[in-house]
């Protein structure tokens, strides 16, 4: 189901997500409810539990189609992911859904290894880079409390979103 995607400075964006561990039900729900989510916002890549008001350690992403994608893996949702490893720190302009009127330069790193249990309840392993990196760690993010404002290089490194018609 189609879920409001709250916003800043709703108090839910600010905290620390508890794990999920095993998969039930609601669990499946939350995932499904992520995905819906996603595929209906115009330009989204990514929605973390914490931005539909849940506060579970579960996200999704997908890249596919993106001009600056180099590693793509489709629809991905990862309950209780971890990083396993990073490299390679470089900074990029984001948004997010939350933040619907800001853009910010953030650095973040290129290279990513991450571990979550899938939809399937088993392990995955994902090494994603470039885009597709950076949409993981800004997912990842939500599950911490935190926005990509939280991670803004500088304090003049905010802009106004642009509208595109």
């Amino acid at each position: 189901m189609i879920k409001p995607v709250l916003q800043l400075p709703n108090r839910v964006l600010a905290t620390a997500c508890e794990p999920v561990g095993a998969l039930d039900d609601r669990a499946l729900t939350v995932a499904r409810d992520l995905l819906d989510t996603m595929r209906s916002a115009e330009h989204s890549v990514g929605v973390a539990a914490p931005q539909i008001g849940v506060s579970l350690r579960v996200f999704c992403v997908d890249v596919t189609g993106h001009r600056k994608a180099r590693t793509c893996h489709g629809e991905v949702v990862l309950f209780d992911p971890v990083v396993v490893e990073a490299s390679g720190p470089e900074i990029g302009r984001e948004g997010c859904m939350s933040v619907p009127d800001l853009t910010g330069d953030v650095a973040r790193f290129t290279s990513l290894h991450v571990r979550g249990l899938g939809l399937d309840g088993e392990v995955h392993d994902y090494e994603v880079d470039a885009f597709e990196a950076r949409a993981f760690q800004h997912e990842l993010d939500h599950l911490d409390g935190l926005l990509f404002l939280d991670r803004v290089v500088a304090d003049d490194r905010v802009f106004r979103r642009r509208v595109y018609r």
